[in-house]
Formats: C-alpha cells, sequence, structure tokens
C-alpha cells in the first residue's frame, strides 16, 4: 500500500533532485510553485499497483526514485512486461480516459503525483510543460522501438547484455546504485537488479533458465561479477555496450 501522500509546497519542488530533467523542468519558478501547490509526494513499496489497466485516470506522476514495471494483460489472463520506467520518467498518458496498463513498482518508489484534470489544466495553461511532455512521449516511443528491436533481432546474449546495459546506464537515477568505489576503474557500474530472473525473462521473452544461463555466461567471460543478492558489477560498460550490440570482438 502506498504511504500517505505529503504536500509538495514550493521549496520542495524548488530543491527537487530530478527537476531539471524532469516535465516539470520546463517551468519557470512561478510556475513550478503553482504545480507544487497540486503536487503530493507518495511512496510505494515493491509490488504495489500503482496504476490499473483500464481503470480510469486520476493522477499522474514524476518519478523521483525507484523502478515501475508496466504491464498488459491478455484476454486470457496471460501478463507481459511492456516496458519500464525509470527516475525522471512521467507516468500516465495525459489526456486519455482511463489507463492503457497496469504499472507496478518493481522496487520501492518515490513519485511526485498530481491529480488528473489539474495536471491537464496545466497542460492547457503552460505550451512549455506540454511541449516538454511531448519530447518525453517522443523518445519513449524512440525506446520502445529500440526495444522491439531487441526482442525481435537479438540473439539471448544480446537480450540479457542490453537489459543489464540499460540499467547500468540508468542506476545513477533509480535508487539502486552502491555508488563508485575509489578502488573501482572508471567505466565500471554496479547496482541491484530492478527485476527477478522471472521478470527479465517475461521482459526479454525467454525463459527463466535462459536468463540464468546467460547471466552465467556473461559472468564466465568477464563482463559482469554476480555479487550477493541482486548486485551487479559492471567492471567496463562499454564491453558490456558492444557485446549487447552484437560485437563478438567484445569478449574476445
Amino acid at each position: 500500500m502506498a504511504h500517505d501522500p505529503i504536500h509538495l509546497g514550493r521549496n520542495n519542488c524548488a530543491t527537487c533532485a530530478i527537476r531539471h530533467r524532469a516535465v516539470c523542468g520546463a517551468l519557470a519558478d512561478e510556475e513550478l510553485k503553482e504545480l507544487g501547490a497540486i503536487g503530493r509526494m507518495r511512496q510505494f513499496k515493491a509490488g504495489d499497483i500503482i496504476l490499473a489497466d483500464e481503470e480510469p485516470t486520476t493522477f499522474f506522476a514524476n518519478i523521483v526514485s525507484g523502478v515501475i514495471k508496466l504491464e498488459k494483460t491478455s484476454a486470457d489472463g496471460r501478463q507481459q512486461i511492456v516496458g519500464l520506467v525509470f527516475p525522471p520518467d512521467f507516468l500516465g498518458r495525459a489526456f486519455a480516459k482511463s489507463n492503457p496498463y497496469f504499472a507496478q513498482a518493481a522496487t520501492d518508489v518515490e513519485a511526485c503525483t498530481y491529480p488528473h484534470t489539474a495536471f491537464e489544466n496545466m497542460l492547457k495553461k503552460h505550451s512549455g510543460l506540454e511541449h516538454r511532455l511531448f519530447e518525453n512521449t517522443l523518445n519513449e516511443l524512440d525506446a520502445a522501438r529500440e526495444w522491439m528491436f531487441v526482442l525481435g533481432r537479438k540473439s539471448a546474449q544480446e537480450k540479457v547484455a542490453s537489459f543489464l546495459h540499460l540499467i547500468a546506464k540508468r542506476q545513477s537515477m533509480v535508487g539502486c546504485s552502491h555508488g563508485h568505489a575509489e578502488n573501482e576503474p572508471s567505466g565500471a557500474s554496479r547496482f541491484d537488479l530492478p527485476l527477478t530472473r522471472a521478470d527479465i525473462a517475461d521482459f526479454l521473452g525467454l525463459t527463466i533458465e535462459t536468463v540464468s544461463r546467460q547471466l552465467s555466461n556473461l559472468k564466465r567471460q568477464g563482463t559482469i561479477q554476480l555479487l550477493s543478492g541482486r548486485e551487479v558489477f559492471v567492471p567496463n560498460v562499454d564491453r558490456l555496450a558492444s557485446l549487447a550490440s552484437g560485437d563478438d570482438e567484445a569478449v574476445a
């Protein structure tokens, strides 16, 4: 269950860590105060349903920390993870009457939430906010098309490497990174996997056994280190990116 929401207020918005990267970064200070007046900070535990498929849209959100998985359900009840939402992504589809997917917290999540009608009124009032949201939507579309290529054309090893590279690129924003130790080389990354192996398999269209086998292969090659729990260390993110792109020389 989500914790009771906390009123944002003008100070929280002005000092927010994701402000300049989120949709609200398009607003001037006075406009940001207006947004803060309608916003509420909410916390969700891993496993909480944040939005339900086909239910009326009641709020939108900027993700401050954590990871959310987006899921669709088929007519016969099967579910598929169709996307991941990271900070500072925007959650929800403006001007839609209902939610197009389930949104479930994959990790503990902190989000700035805005009432449906009040936020849409701000979009109509402030063209900069509407333009930033449009840009974000196009970026999400590009990312979805890129992921279609991953799922449709890449090998199992490339799919798992692509997933790890995605997390490594965004780990500084998701609230599950372990920082950069002084003795770690430049270009390294250390993070906790936000998904279980079953969820990774679902997201990549693979079996759990295949995901486990490919993680073991990447470990044996020295591309990653599997530490305690879900912790992963990537000594060289560029090498992981090359492997994800199908460059065989990356593991030579």
